[in-house]
């Protein structure tokens, strides 16, 4: 049975728990789902620098979870009715104010405790030429990383990254094979 719930006000804070074919079940609330370990789903932005630099973000002090550590471009949970690809691009408007009109849909990643049980869109907004605006109630600050870079941050400072990070790169992410960016 899907519980949905068409106010704003009722769903902010708010996922679809998913069951393992990633089909909604009900809407709860996000605290709930986390602490319980449930599948619901979230989107991941990996934004490049027309270098083929990751921008990466540390995450405000603010944050309730994994606060002041490095994180990939942008990322946000998926609200009840809400589509991966609206969230990933509302997502960048808020955290990095970027407004991108085009995204390229890179793959789902299963839910799995390495996702933190997220059912995860992986999204990308390539060659971009300027330096993203962070939003300083989301991101302390921002860089552009090549894939040398993280590699190095990933062998000696993995303290300092997010899991969600350093699983994405272990997973073939955030330098993929799925081509040039």
């Amino acid at each position: 049975m899907k519980t949905t719930c068409n106010s704003a006000r009722l769903t902010s804070g708010s996922a679809e728990v998913m069951d393992p074919e990633d089909r909604p079940l009900m809407v709860m609330p996000l605290t709930e789902i986390h602490r319980q370990l449930l599948p619901h789903r979230s989107v991941a932005v990996l934004v490049y620098s027309q270098e083929g630099k990751l921008y990466l973000q540390k995450r405000s002090r603010g944050k309730r979870h994994f606060p002041g550590r490095w994180d990939i471009s942008a990322s946000g949970h998926v609200e009840p009715g809400q589509a991966a690809r609206d969230t990933a691009l509302a997502e960048l408007s808020r955290r990095l104010n970027i407004k991108a009109e085009q995204l390229r849909f890179v793959r789902l990643l299963p839910a799995s405790p390495g996702t933190g049980f997220e059912f995860t869109s992986i999204f990308a907004l390539e060659r971009v030429h300027w330096q993203p605006e962070p939003n300083p109630d989301e991101v302390e600050e921002g860089f552009f990383y090549s894939a040398e870079e993280i590699r190095y941050l990933i062998r000696e400072f993995r303290e300092l990254l997010t899991p969600r990070l350093v699983h994405l790169w272990e997973t073939g992410l955030p330098f993929p094979t799925w081509g040039a960016v």
